[in-house]
């Protein structure tokens, strides 16, 4: 069997996945592993099927942090308008992420320190002997691994099959334990007004932040149609990326098992989960609910294929945990930018050293019945 330079026959640290988080905990653990004197960035390689960004991490809004207020947004946009409003996030300065220029920037530093990055390598089989991992197969050979940190986003519930964990978990509740999938998808709308993206910005020129709404308004459309009966929420920003305004509306679940949701081709390229004209005509009367410079311009909306799937836990919050002894799942759903300092939480417990801030995320909080507050806002991740 031959292998390519990059492509090892052994590796301390196989990551698999190459968006935010695979690579962001690359980065910190070669740094972490130089520090300690443990090694560095050589006795780690990322695998990753595609490209890096290929999956979420190169579509997503980018949301880093929220933060919650409405009394003073006509101090930011003259022509806010928003009524029935439940709540609203809107990020400061630096709020969000170019998606794929953070992804690069992510690699630049983890090939920087060393760190091997295999793309367009497929891993078909997670080899467990004695309860641990032993090898990681691809469709370009074998690789003998130590650790191993599952960071495939949507593909995650693959590679738990893998492992052979459970299809389904118990989580206690009221004293009673109920089983549930583990892994459910759900599809995310999100789109671009073709608009050029400097049309959003504040009253000083400059930049605005995320918006971020959740409102329980009735939405209409600009000839008077009612589109929305009840909860709703959109959230929104310039994009260069795009090139508009762009940004999201409530995701919905993918009604069937998670083995028979088609993850391939993922995000713009799917058949199944690209949104269609009821996202469109929701989104825009959204935008023109919550600012006058959006009336009349549903006909801006890009009709170019967009949005993508996400595997959520059965809470909907990340689980980041150890399994078959020697494997670290970070299964995020889809909480992405604002999470992209977990990878150097994970580095440091690769390295023994367990971090307290992740301990809520535990997957023995299910069976605990040590769960997270049900969400009021219609985002299953809020």
């Amino acid at each position: 069997m031959t292998h390519s330079d990059d492509f090892p026959e052994s590796i301390r640290y196989c990551i698999i996945g190459a968006g935010i988080h695979g690579l962001s905990t690359a980065w910190h653990l070669a740094e972490e592993l130089k520090a300690s004197g443990k090694g560095d960035g050589s006795d780690i390689v990322v695998i990753e099927k595609a490209h890096a960004g290929a999956g979420p991490s190169g579509i997503a809004c980018g949301v880093v942090r929220n933060n919650y207020f409405h009394s003073y947004m006509k101090g930011i946009f003259d022509d806010w308008r928003c009524t029935g409003v439940t709540s609203v996030l809107h990020e400061k300065k630096g709020g969000y992420a170019h998606n794929m220029a953070a992804v690069e920037g992510l690699l630049a530093k983890a090939k920087a320190h060393g760190v091997a990055v295999v793309t367009d390598t497929l891993v078909i089989e997670l080899t467990v002997n004695g309860g641990s991992v032993t090898h990681v197969v691809t469709d370009r050979g074998v690789i003998q691994v130590e650790n191993v940190v599952a960071a495939a986003g949507p593909w995650v519930p693959k590679l738990w099959e893998m492992l052979d964990l459970p299809e389904t978990t118990g989580i206690l509740m009221e004293g009673e334990v109920f089983e549930l999938p583990t892994w459910q998808f759900w599809a995310l709308q999100e789109g671009t007004l073709d608009v050029d993206p400097g049309y959003l910005m504040n009253n000083e020129g400059n930049m605005p932040p995320v918006v971020h709404v959740d409102a329980d308004a009735p939405l209409y459309d600009e000839e008077g149609t009612l589109l929305v009966d009840g909860k709703w929420g959109i959230y929104y920003k310039p994009d260069f990326n795009f090139g508009g305004v762009q940004g999201g509306y409530m995701p919905y679940r993918v009604d069937r098992p998670w083995q028979d949701v088609a993850i391939d081709p993922y995000g713009p390229a799917s058949p199944d989960f690209v949104v269609g004209s009821d996202f469109r005509a929701i989104w825009a009367a959204g935008l023109s609910h919550c600012q006058a410079r959006f009336e009349g311009m549903a006909g801006l909306m890009s009709h170019s294929p967009s949005g993508g799937i996400g595997a959520f836990t059965p809470d909907n919050f990340p689980v980041f945990d150890t399994f078959c002894e020697n494997v670290y799942v970070i299964a995020d759903s889809n909480h992405g930018f604002k999470m992209i300092g977990v990878g150097a939480l994970v580095a440091k417990e690769l390295l023994g050293n367990t971090q307290a801030l992740l301990e809520p995320f535990r997957y023995s909080r299910y069976a605990e019945g040590r769960l997270h507050p049900v969400s009021n806002s219609p985002y299953p991740w809020s």
